[in-house]
């Protein structure tokens, strides 16, 4: 009888041993792909999970979204500039079975796919379009990876291109171009200003030429803001107009004295 006890205790410790090896515990954010005797059985999880040790085999995957960061790429723009482009990426994986069969490591190839697009992509814009269309990009790259890592069970939910470095020679290139455009912005507003106010200008003309008695008003106006000022010489214009007038009204008089001197 002790004999048997001691022969049972190994198959019980054994026995023990394969129990607790099988028991598998998956948090809610993994998933389990089973694989039975080398062949593809199922996806488990969360929770607790069994796997016979020897015959089936467990591969964790992780469900969260995973971020990314794509190294500098030098990317050659559509206007022979160039440049050095990072960018985030933020996927996760959506079909546990076609990450593990389909592809040998997911992380590997979504970082390495994520780099040919952006280079890909961004070599077909201009860089005034880098800088200033980001989020137009963004979607471009972010729709062709998706469209790629379907196959993967992958789905890319985001892509964020972060930094555009320039060389120094095209950064006062660009300084250089933005400050003659603000230049040409400037005359252009200044020649707006000088054509509307000799629209003005004409139209005060037009309104003073209908009455004589306007033009005189605002002749004697303006000689009260020039004596206004501190100054020791006055200068008196005399328009041509009040001249003739003045003329004409002499003339009269003197053709007037003429005819009642007889």
């Amino acid at each position: 009888m002790l004999d048997l006890q001691f022969g049972l205790a190994p198959l019980l410790v054994l026995l023990i041993f394969l129990v607790v090896a099988s028991v598998k515990i998956l948090r809610e954010y993994e998933r389990g792909v089973i694989f039975l005797l080398g062949r593809f059985w199922r996806v488990k999880g969360p929770g607790l999970v069994i796997v016979i040790p020897g015959v089936q085999q467990m591969v964790k995957v992780d469900l969260r979204v995973v971020t990314m960061d794509v190294p500098p790429q030098d990317v050659i723009s559509k206007d022979n500039v160039s440049v050095k482009v990072n960018a985030v990426v933020y996927f996760r994986v959506v079909d546990p079975q076609k990450a593990i069969i389909q592809v040998e490591n997911y992380l590997m190839a979504t970082s390495q796919l994520a780099q040919t697009t952006l280079r890909a992509v961004l070599g077909k814009h201009e860089l005034d379009e880098m800088l200033a269309e980001r989020e137009k990009l963004n979607l471009d790259v972010q729709q062709i990876l998706d469209a790629q890592t379907d196959a993967w069970g992958i789905k890319v939910a985001n892509v964020e291109i972060k930094h555009v470095d320039l060389n120094e020679s095209m950064v006062r290139a660009i300084a250089r171009q933005a400050e003659a455009e603000r230049e040409r912005r400037a005359k252009v507003i200044h020649a707006e200003g000088e054509k509307q106010a000799a629209q003005s200008l004409l139209e005060a003309a037009e309104m003073l030429s209908r009455e004589p008695a306007a033009m005189q008003l605002r002749y004697l106006q303006t000689l009260t803001q020039v004596a206004g000022d501190r100054t020791s010489t006055l200068v008196f214009p005399v328009p041509v107009d009040l001249i003739g007038q003045l003329m004409g009204q002499a003339d009269k008089y003197r053709g007037a004295g003429m005819r009642a001197e007889p």
